[in-house]
């Protein structure tokens, strides 16, 4: 156990001593530019070039607020205006603008760094998939949870046998969205820019990825129930979302999810030898809980925190792009969660066991 608590800043990923990927970041909310930008900015093997925006005004002007070389429109942006600057794009626009702007980097030979979920829906994530693909472009779903330490570590020691065998899950995501942004008009809050809903697509599905990625498990079949209650929400179904899933070797997950809640982040995996918890999970620095047998442990660590976890995730993405390596999660994986979320609204809707 020692020598594993050892080891958290061991980046086992990892091939490229040298090089850097130059980045486009699109869309430059509060996420891009306080989280993205710092962390490209602290990595090994990324730069942030151009600015893409609304309007070559607001781009430009944060480039140079930013020390960044190049600030352009989105009109600009689809139609090649300063290419030549960059080699990859990070996309941090509502939902339903990322298949457009992953489709014209296809065509300008970039790579793709793209927010989750990759598209608003089932459909439109599956032509990103396609057009990348065909143009063979490296298309990455940005789920930084999978580069984060305490979410790696516990991993291995999944696959240790720390566990046992699985034997279920619970995960909850929940925030006080309108006391963030006390906008009721903001996109999240707005089925043709979110998607299927507002709490599955933007705080559930971080439970749903975790656990797809520390148990190599998929859903097989899903039960779910939700509904909306507060001023705000009368648009989305979800305010408040709870569902049952099965995964393979029978296990169960439930995952609750809400954007008008009291904040809480947690994940917790039993198996029939142990238990391991990530508490608070999601939103920042994280804190694993391990149980086993009569003995249990507490572990923090510098590294458990979200500007790690996204430097983390920009250089895994830097490192599979300058070695032309296999990336992980792909497009295809991103695909699989939006397909997850679809059955889990659907299943609402119906009342009914979906099938994956």
């Amino acid at each position: 156990m020692k020598e594993w608590l050892d080891a958290y800043d061991d980046r086992d990923w990892q091939s490229a001593t040298e090089g850097t990927v130059r980045y486009a970041l699109l869309g430059l909310g509060w996420w891009t530019i306080d989280l993205a930008l710092p962390a490209i900015e602290e990595s090994d093997l990324g730069e942030v070039t151009t600015f893409v925006s609304s309007s070559t005004e607001k781009a430009e002007r944060l480039a140079a607020e930013n020390g960044v070389d190049h600030g352009i429109s989105y009109e600009e942006f689809h139609d090649g205006e300063a290419a030549d600057a960059y080699d990859a794009i990070y996309i941090g626009t509502p939902n339903a603008y990322h298949l457009e702007y992953a489709e014209t980097a296809a065509e300008l030979d970039k790579a793709i760094l793209c927010e989750k979920p990759m598209e608003s829906t089932v459909e439109r994530a599956r032509e990103m998939v396609e057009i990348c693909e065909d143009a063979d472009a490296p298309l990455m779903i940005a789920y930084r949870m999978q580069t984060d330490p305490a979410v790696r570590r516990a991993r291995e020691l999944i696959r240790d046998g720390f566990l046992g065998d699985p034997v279920s899950v619970y995960g909850n995501n929940s925030q006080p969205l309108l006391e963030m942004n006390s906008n009721k008009d903001q996109w999240r809050l707005n089925p043709d820019l979110s998607g299927y809903g507002t709490s599955v697509m933007d705080l559930g599905i971080y439970s749903i990825n975790t656990t797809r990625f520390l148990l190599d498990r998929e859903p097989t079949a899903v039960q779910s129930q939700m509904s909306s209650h507060a001023d705000g929400f009368g648009d989305v179904p979800d305010e408040r979302s709870g569902a049952l899933l099965a995964l393979e070797d029978g296990v169960k997950m439930v995952t609750t999810d809400s954007q008008n809640a009291h904040e809480d982040t947690q994940l917790k995996l039993t198996g029939t030898e142990g238990q391991i918890e990530l508490r608070p999970a999601f939103h920042g620095k994280a804190t694993l809980h391990l149980s086993r047998g009569d003995i249990s442990a507490t572990i923090e660590h510098d590294a458990f925190d979200a500007q790690r976890e996204m430097r983390e995730e920009f250089d895994y993405f830097a490192d599979r792009i300058l070695t032309d390596a296999d990336i992980s999660p792909d497009g295809r994986h991103g695909l699989q969660d939006m397909r997850i979320i679809r059955a889990i609204h659907e299943a609402a809707e119906s009342g009914d066991v979906v099938e994956l």
